[in-house]
């Protein structure tokens, strides 16, 4: 980071920059936003309230602790920090951590992470789920956070087989196969039992729309069919199975978690804990934490998760598998996280796993 502080010449793009932070950024000189910068980074490092002392020996700031508590008490009346206790230090806000995360540069990794990272993928020959979760547990080990890599999913992918099986009843099971050899089967309910003939009649018309196309390519030959030259029971048939097919675009990507056994390390309170677990043993919510469409790296914070759960980061970026698709790696973690060290980890595992999947 910029020795110059937060708001120096050095500062590298932001990462989700939100609005609150562009609008106090103008009040930060470059004292004011170096205090700022040492009181994450020794908040980030203690868990403790910061005290002026504290500020003063990090920043390297020839002032004095006057200079420092005038200034500290400036970020507090702009929302950068808040005093637990009238006798103690700072604490940083989210609107803290989130001008931290704006200014500051990733850190360098040392030589043996950087090498670990690159031996990791260097000889990668694993089918797509091991390497998958081999990718997150990697992750884990070397951030200290719990881990989530989501895979491509099927929406990038060509459909090399498809099949329909009659489950019984007016409920079908659509079956995919991608040319990676990845399964994928949706449960399709009509509304009424379809005979054999019907079915097997439908199959081939599905077969001829999707075979060789992703599921958007078929999905767009299927609302392109003939509807004078198909019978209305048939294509009612035909479409309900595209309309199943449709939502498997975005279920199909299979996602791993590692580092679970970590999350008591991470936050004190065990009531806590036990959230964060729900939250990583819910897919649901996981996929929502990790969802962006920002093509590079996304730090969000606190309440701009909107989950109840304030005390969270995630950190994750985007990696494209080539013709497979793109996914999504990451981590999570308080408030306080390293982010500099995890924006950096994110970015290389990520980078690597591209490089693996679509190189």
């Amino acid at each position: 980071m910029s020795r110059e502080g937060l708001g120096g010449p050095e500062s590298v793009d932001s990462y989700h920059s939100q609005p609150e932070s562009a609008k106090f950024g103008s009040m930060l000189d470059v004292r004011r936003s170096r205090v700022l910068e040492a009181l994450v980074e020794e908040y980030i490092r203690t868990g403790e309230p910061v005290s002026s002392r504290a500020i003063l020996e990090r920043s390297g700031l020839d002032v004095s602790s006057a200079t420092v508590r005038n200034d500290l008490a400036k970020l507090e009346s702009y929302g950068f920090v808040r005093q637990p206790h009238t006798s103690a230090g700072r604490v940083p806000t989210d609107q803290a951590y989130r001008y931290y995360v704006d200014h500051c540069s990733p850190l360098r990794l040392r030589s043996a992470t950087r090498a670990r990272i690159e031996a990791f993928f260097a000889g990668v020959h694993q089918e797509l789920g091991r390497l998958l979760k081999n990718t997150t547990s990697l992750l884990s080990e070397i951030s200290h956070y719990p881990a989530v890599v989501i895979g491509p999913g099927m929406g990038a992918e060509s459909v090399r087989d498809l099949h329909l099986v009659h489950l019984g009843g007016p409920v079908l099971l659509a079956v995919t196969v991608g040319t990676s050899g990845r399964v994928s089967q949706e449960v399709v309910r009509l509304n009424a039992a379809p005979s054999d003939a019907e079915l097997d009649a439908a199959e081939a018309i599905l077969v001829r729309c999707y075979e060789d196309r992703t599921l958007a390519e078929g999905g767009r030959a299927v609302a392109d069919l003939p509807v004078n030259e198909i019978p209305e029971g048939r294509l009612r048939l035909v479409r309900a199975v595209a309309n199943a097919l449709q939502s498997a675009e975005g279920s199909t990507s299979e996602m791993y978690v590692g580092g679970t056994s970590q999350l008591a390390s991470l936050w004190e309170d065990l009531a806590h804990v036990h959230t964060i677990l729900e939250i990583l043993e819910t897919e649901v919510a996981l996929r929502r934490l990790l969802s962006d469409d920002t093509a590079g790296t996304s730090v969000r914070i606190g309440a701009e998760l909107a989950m109840d759960e304030q005390d969270l980061a995630v950190v994750s970026t985007r990696y494209d598998a080539g013709g497979s698709g793109v996914g999504r790696v990451g981590v999570l973690g308080p408030m306080r996280m390293n982010y500099r060290r995890a924006i950096r980890l994110v970015e290389e595992v990520g980078e690597g796993l591209g490089d693996s999947l679509g190189g």
